[in-house]
């Protein structure tokens, strides 16, 4: 009996294994509140899309909740990390663009037609290349720019009322109100005095801020792959005058736990219940119906070139490249790899595109509006995919009216944290090269409302710069500068030869 037991065991640990991993990876020692409040810390970029598109473009809100829960949780299980669910955002403003909207099936073709390019650059591993082709300096110079975008739109949410139909302001926003600028202001000031300046809990022993400490894993085989065992990421951004020293106060403690965003969307539902009571007897029990869109050769092409050719960048730079560095900066004991972002983003479009359900993608700015809300494990994203799938499930579409009444100044807010989280990460180009490329990018793309024009001016300041170096220390190498300095120091020699042979001369005529 003893041999068939061994059979046993050994062809049950591959599954064991396996089972293992998904579970360490939505495994948490306490923090569920701060896993929930993380988990919201992308609704500033993801309801508006969502309502927008809905609204405009007649899409499917029940179905898009139902497949975009069904991803969180696949990528949260698989991950281990709080890998984000967005909206492709270019599609989206060409989807919506004022004068010429374009229909559900062109952008179906367009989410379809990007998916497919990115799972081709994931399973032929040329996406790896590419990522080790691009210098850091270029990527964080997206990540500031997105980050920026982030926090102008946001400070746009809380000032103005918006029109998400149009994707415009519509008038300033009143200043009293169940969504007037003092409800925004509050909920801005509540999140600051709990979580600070964000990144983890205020203080840890030793006088260390637990937000420079690498996030431990469960696993004992897991440890950061740095020698220093923090990250480029998590190193301060100054050390003086932070006040750090001593243990953290119990009543410190308890301020820290607290789900600031969950609380702030929480309040967000109920004034958009007080707002419109009507809606809440309108809501309807039971899913979308399910149908496979119908794309005609017309729509292809009008997606590809419309909507897809423009996003294709964006993704492989901020969705692929940014949030794979921003991920294994915050996370190093889960390493993300492109190949493995990449074929997600496809599998994810090639599943939900074909039944209706809006393009999306992973990004740095979610990613970093989750870590800067309390967001440190696979769970946060598994919660929030739950809560998808259950309201798509039990109210589908007719959820639509109600998301429509909630705060925009609220979704502000959060939108605000979210892009300061993803600035900061810009904090680690310390030489002027840098710096430069960096500001370069941002700049660019900036201006020219484009990553992609900001990515190929990134790189080709990056290489000329190196190329000037190159040409610097070579002819240094050839002596050419030291033969200048030769003849420089010879002629102040024969100079200086010439004057004492004067004064001699002079002298000698004196004394005759």
């Amino acid at each position: 009996m003893a041999p068939p037991r061994e059979n046993e065991e050994r062809s049950s640990t591959p599954a064991t294994t396996i089972w293992g991993r998904l579970w360490s990876n939505v495994r948490v020692k306490g923090g569920l509140w701060q896993e929930s409040s993380g988990a919201l810390g992308d609704v500033g970029t993801f309801l508006p899309i969502v309502l927008a598109l809905a609204l405009v473009n007649g899409l499917d809100l029940g179905t898009t909740l139902i497949f975009t829960g069904l991803y969180n949780i696949i990528t949260g299980l698989l991950f281990g990390v709080p890998m984000p669910v967005q909206p492709m955002k270019s599609i989206a403003a060409v989807a919506i663009a004022e004068g010429d909207p374009l229909t559900v099936p062109q952008i179906m073709a367009a989410g379809l037609s990007t998916a497919t390019v990115l799972f081709l650059l994931g399973v032929t591993g040329l996406m790896t290349a590419v990522n080790r082709l691009v210098p850091l300096s270029v990527v964080r110079g997206i990540q500031l720019s997105q980050g920026l975008s982030f926090g102008s739109k946001a400070i746009k949410y809380i000032m103005n009322e918006q029109d998400f139909k149009t994707a415009k302001p519509i008038g300033p926003r009143p200043w009293v109100g169940l969504d007037g600028i003092i409800l925004a202001l509050s909920a801005l000031l509540f999140v600051v005095l709990v979580t600070g300046a964000g990144g983890g809990k205020p203080t840890a022993e030793h006088g260390s801020p637990s937000d420079e400490l690498p996030e431990q894993s469960d696993d004992e085989d897991e440890t950061p792959d740095q020698e220093t065992g923090r990250s480029e990421y998590q190193q301060p951004l100054l050390t003086e005058g932070t006040a750090t020293t001593g243990t953290m106060a119990p009543w410190a403690k308890r301020i820290s736990l607290i789900p600031s965003a969950l609380i702030v969307f929480l309040v967000g539902v109920i004034i958009a219940v007080i707002r419109s009571p009507d809606t809440m007897k309108n809501l309807q029990w039971g899913p979308s119906a399910f149908s496979v869109v119908r794309i005609t050769w017309d729509d292809w092409k009008i997606g590809f070139f419309r909507a897809a050719i423009p996003q294709i960048p964006l993704s492989v730079l901020n969705s692929v490249i940014a949030v794979c560095k921003l991920s294994n900066d915050l996370f190093p004991s889960k390493q993300v790899t492109p190949m493995a972002v990449s074929s997600s983003v496809g599998l994810m479009n090639l599943c939900g595109c074909w039944f209706g359900a809006m393009p999306v993608c992973h990004g740095a700015g979610g990613l970093a509006g989750q870590y800067r809300f309390g967001a440190r494990k696979g769970l946060s994203v598994v919660i929030l995919g739950s809560a998808k799938l259950l309201l798509g499930l039990l109210l589908g579409s007719s959820l639509l009216r109600l998301l429509a009444q909630f705060p925009t100044g609220l979704l502000g807010v959060l939108l605000l944290f979210s892009g300061a989280e993803l600035a900061l990460a810009c904090r680690d180009q310390n030489t002027r090269l840098d710096a430069f490329v960096m500001l370069v990018v941002t700049i660019v793309s900036q201006g020219a409302s484009s990553a992609a024009y900001g990515f190929v001016s990134g790189l080709i300041f990056y290489f000329l710069v190196k190329l000037h170096e190159r040409v610097v220390g070579f002819l240094a190498g050839k002596g050419i500068a030291l033969s200048t300095d030769k003849s420089k120091t010879s002629k102040e020699d024969k100079s200086k030869t010439s004057k004492e042979e004067t004064e001699i001369a002079i002298h000698s005529i004196v004394r005759k």
